[in-house]
């Protein structure tokens, strides 16, 4: 069963820790990126738990099981067919590693232009995305194009490769260094 692709279930919006519920009842191996946030309420503060992607869930089973998987209650509908818009286990434990050491991953909108850039280091070492924003450090986006989805990862400026110069882009967001 490790051998086979994860794929994404598109589930109902804030019921994606439910549908891991029920995977688990099923026995399936699935996965729900989560990252912690403070919120501020009007009497409190408070820590909560939130999907990294909101409205997916990542499963893995037999074909013999699809039928179990796609019933699954809070399940919208199993993306793609087949090889086609599935996650490999390389992206899901990058992800998995990236949250447990504590990398800031946080979703983000999916992004179709900026300078692509590829991460030299650490646990996103040799990942590609798009530079979004330069402040304190440089924020990159990562795609999981299995679901047309991003999170924004923080890095230092020395920490990425430039793979594709958007001339225009890059020096007006940062006219004195170089890339």
């Amino acid at each position: 069963m490790h051998d086979s692709p994860w794929h994404v279930l598109h589930v109902i919006a804030n019921h994606e820790k439910r549908v891991a519920q029920h995977l688990s009842v099923r026995s399936l191996d699935h996965y729900v990126p989560l990252y912690n946030e403070r919120s501020r309420w009007t009497d409190r503060s408070v820590d909560l738990e939130r999907p990294l992607f909101t409205g997916y869930v990542f499963v893995r089973f037999s074909p013999e099981s699809k039928l179990s998987v796609i019933s699954t209650p809070g399940v919208l509908r199993l993306l793609g067919d087949a090889q086609r818009d599935t996650v490999s286990d390389d992206e899901i434990g990058r992800i998995r590693d990236g949250l447990a050491s504590g990398c800031l991953l946080r979703p983000h909108s999916f992004v179709s232009f900026g300078t692509h850039v590829r991460v030299r280091g650490g646990v996103f070492g040799g990942v590609d995305g798009i530079v979004t924003d330069f402040r304190h450090h440089c924020k990159v986006v990562i795609a999981l194009t299995a679901i047309q989805q991003c999170f924004s990862l923080e890095v230092e400026l020395g920490d990425i490769q430039v793979l594709e110069r958007t001339k225009a882009k890059v020096d007006q967001l940062v006219p004195s260094v170089a890339l």
